[in-house]
């Protein structure tokens, strides 16, 4: 196959249940006819970019599907995005068309200018004929939101071509056959989902389950009721699971395979020994050119190796050389982070990038040359072994959530007290980052004022809350005068600053005593990861006895 129309087609006459959603079935053949149905929506009314604010319900699907027949674009709309942010997302695409749904239509209250279509209110759908030639492959498919330094998030492109390529090489990557019945619970407005997940399934003819969205609670019993054998998974998903209490059925259940990134190397082995399959780690992006992937000789904490012997090195950001090789103590703790530590690079891997949608800076930010920067750190042991280190200063990742620190820090910016504000990540003991916020105020800081005005803040994305909030009398900078956090993230929270520390979900705020302190880092140990640990500042060593 060579696009995803092509495989789309190859499934028009397939009776073998293509998706599960709830109690109800649909056949490959009924997924195709049913996206046909709303391709001839969108040459009735015109539409090229269609703006997707869905969860993941069987819509989405149909709605992909139809784009690939007609040869139009989905736009992947993050619900977790608010008020003018998420007006700018729709603006930037170019959307057409926005189709939602009863649970998100409130969202969509700012003046966006676009027509909208609510899939509860019924749609004008007929039945389409197919078309007799697939759509071409390099036509966009996809446009992803994946954030960057910038802090406006960038649409990332994916044809139709891509997508069809990577159906077939993640097939097996996935180990995905005839008979595999693959769980979609993470959102389909990332990559992660219609690339590890629905386009591979679909390729092999196999049984996709939707889940409108992840559940802790209600995993083990989909996997135990649909018969799972496959999930995709991101960030902490694996931790949350593993949280709630064991059932009778999960040692002996279907599931053979997980397939994700940034879980520790204790939630893996905890995983696979509870549900009695494997647990395979990678490493991967949206915008495609490279992977890293673990193999049989991979240590625990690596991520691996270049997928296809690619030539991917980590090379320093501010002269572009190659850096030294890792260094570890006796306690396996990297010891020369400053020389080691880079940015992941491919090596002439900057012909296979797509680009960003209308974003050309963004674009000079990944590609130099004929090279492709990741924008991600990462480490190299003397074997040549990858080990994730983060992201840059403006990135964080938040339960599988990639956003702009800028984006956090405008909004900050607007408290009264507020004089300067610096946001960054920093380690959570399993997996991924927490953001914590460096506020230089005016006067003496009020946990529970700050804690009511984030609350009023309507474009406060919900995985933007600091999680950590320090209090220091003034913000480093640079030579230039531009605030320096990178010694703001060697010292996370182990500063002699005030730090308070949000424990739920909502904003609340109080002090992060010792006590607090000690049991937050005795997580890293247990997840197997004290090389993640911040420094400190001076005098201030982690310890994770």
């Amino acid at each position: 196959m060579s696009s995803f129309a092509e495989i789309v087609l190859a499934r028009a006459r397939d009776e073998r249940v293509g998706l599960r959603f709830g109690d109800r079935s649909w056949t490959w053949a009924q997924v195709v006819a049913e996206g046909a149905s709303r391709a001839g929506v969108l040459r009735r009314l015109g539409v090229r970019h269609v703006g997707v604010l869905l969860e993941n319900v069987p819509d989405y699907v149909f709605w992909i599907v139809a784009a690939a027949l007609e040869g139009a674009v989905i736009v992947g709309i993050n619900p977790t995005r608010r008020g003018a942010g998420l007006a700018r997302d729709i603006r930037h695409t170019d959307c057409d068309l926005i189709v939602t749904e009863d649970r998100l239509i409130g969202l969509l209250d700012v003046g966006h200018g676009v027509p909208v279509l609510n899939v509860d209110d019924g749609l004008d759908l007929r039945a389409e004929a197919l078309p007799s030639q697939p759509s071409e492959a390099e036509r966009t498919l996809l446009l992803l939101f994946s954030s960057g330094s910038t802090g406006a998030p960038k649409a990332v492109i994916c044809s139709n071509g891509r997508l069809g390529a990577l159906a077939e090489s993640l097939a097996a990557r996935t180990e995905l056959a005839r008979d595999s019945v693959s769980y979609l619970c993470m959102p389909l407005f990332h990559g992660n989902s219609a690339m590890m997940n629905l386009a591979p399934a679909m390729h092999v003819g196999s049984t996709v389950v939707l889940a409108r969205k992840f559940s802790a609670s209600g995993f083990a019993r989909d996997v135990h009721r649909y018969g799972v054998t496959f999930v995709n998974y991101v960030g902490r998903t694996l931790s949350y699971v593993l949280a709630r209490p064991e059932g009778p059925q999960d040692r002996t259940s279907t599931l053979r395979l997980a397939v994700g990134t940034e879980a520790s190397p204790v939630e893996a082995e905890r995983f696979a020994e509870r549900f009695g399959c494997r647990v395979s780690e990678g490493y991967g992006m949206s915008e495609g050119v490279l992977r890293i992937n673990r193999t049989p000789a991979t240590p625990p904490d690596s991520l691996g190796l270049p997928v296809g012997g690619a030539d991917v090195r980590v090379l320093r950001e501010d002269d572009g050389t190659e850096c030294p090789p890792a260094e570890f103590d006796e306690q396996g703790r990297l010891v020369n982070a400053e020389e080691a530590v880079g940015q992941i690079v491919a090596i002439g891997g900057a012909a296979a990038f797509e680009g960003y949608y209308n974003n050309p800076e963004a674009q000079a930010e990944r590609v130099r040359g004929e090279d492709f920067w990741t924008g991600d750190l990462a480490y190299r042991d003397a074997d040549g072994f990858f080990y994730f280190a983060g992201r840059t200063a403006d990135r964080l990742r938040v339960d599988g959530e990639n956003f702009a620190a800028a984006s956090v820090e405008r909004i900050l910016q607007r408290w009264d007290p507020v004089e300067a504000v610096a946001v960054y990540p920093v380690p959570d003991p399993t997996t991924g980052d927490q953001v914590m916020a460096a506020l230089q105020l005016r006067t003496d800081f009020d946990p529970d004022a700050f804690a009511a005005f984030l609350a009023e803040q309507p474009d406060l994305g919900t995985k933007w809350l600091p999680r950590f909030v320090r209090i220091t009398p003034e913000l480093p900078t640079t030579a230039s005068n531009k605030t320096a956090k990178t010694p703001l993230r060697q010292a996370a929270w182990r500063t002699e600053d005030p730090v308070y520390f949000r424990r739920g979900p909502t904003p609340s705020y109080r002090r992060f005593t010792p006590e607090r302190r000690e049991a937050w880092e005795r997580g890293f140990a247990a997840a197997g990861r004290t090389g993640a640990a911040p420094r400190g500042e001076a005098g201030d060593s982690f310890s994770h006895n």
